[in-house]
């Protein structure tokens, strides 16, 4: 039995790759390169699983791929596990983590770096909402203690415009809960894709957020109409004041102002 590292790590928002002359892919949808003795993944929503490189391939490997790194993340998720391979093996994943494969076939590394990089997505997502609710959690607990908030409309704005983003990018990027797409060629392999999905419980992490999101929709969606609410209370007090003003006005000009001479 065989086993070699396995790296999983979100660089960035997106990778845009480039067409290079020493680029000789192995694969193109995702990109599969080799590098040193191993083999690269590379996902266009910013992920790359290495298999069996080396670290000193990998850090002029990872370098060179700066410039096509959007929005890079820092620092980067990461995700590591140990691949055996056993000709005999059942496939699963072993209790101290290892994950077991019959081969090292092109498309069960397909499969192995499609949910490594799923993985590493969600852990992004999953630190970003963290900090989302961070943010929301000290406004909530001063509305439900004091019955009003205490957050500017600029700040609330702030806060629900990262949700957006953040609702965006997970739309616009990876559907974690999509089945790749070497299953197509592969219908033999769902079982290895349906374990390993089950094992990193992409299809849960994944209804988490969506709920977690939709929380925090919900919370910042009710302080911004309290915001509003306040706002136009506001107006509708400096209406009266003018209105005062004017009455007061008009009273002073018909009984108090001195006539002329």
């Amino acid at each position: 039995m065989t086993t070699l590292p396995v790296r999983a790590l979100l660089l960035g928002e997106r990778i845009e790759r480039g067409r290079r002359e020493s680029d000789r892919p192995i694969a193109a949808s995702p990109v599969v390169l080799s590098v040193g003795g191993g083999q690269a993944v590379l996902f266009r929503y910013g992920a790359v699983v290495l298999f069996g490189v080396a670290p000193e391939d990998e850090a002029p490997f990872l370098a060179g791929l700066g410039d096509q790194i959007v929005d890079a993340v820092t620092p980067p998720e990461e995700e590591r596990v140990t691949v055996a391979v056993d000709p005999a093996a059942a496939e699963p994943i072993l209790p101290d983590g290892t994950m077991v494969l019959r081969e090292l076939s092109l498309p069960r590394m397909l499969i192995v770096a499609d949910v490594l990089a799923k993985s590493v997505l969600l852990a992004h997502y999953e630190r970003r909402i963290a900090g989302v609710f961070d943010g929301i959690e000290p406004l909530a607990r001063t509305l439900q203690r004091r019955g009003r908030r205490n957050a500017r409309g600029r700040a609330l704005l702030r806060q629900v415009g990262d949700v957006l983003m953040t609702l965006h990018q997970m739309v616009g990027r990876a559907e974690v809960t999509e089945k790749p797409d070497v299953l197509w060629d592969h219908p033999g392999l769902e079982r290895v894709h349906a374990r390993l999905a089950e094992e990193y419980e992409l299809r849960d992490r994944s209804v988490a957020l969506d709920r977690k999101l939709d929380l925090v929709s919900r919370t910042l969606q009710t302080l911004l109409d309290l915001d509003q609410q306040d706002r136009s209370l506001r107006v509708e007090w400096y209406i009266v004041a003018l209105i005062v003003i004017e009455i007061g006005l008009t009273l002073y000009e018909m009984f108090l102002k001195p006539p002329h001479p």
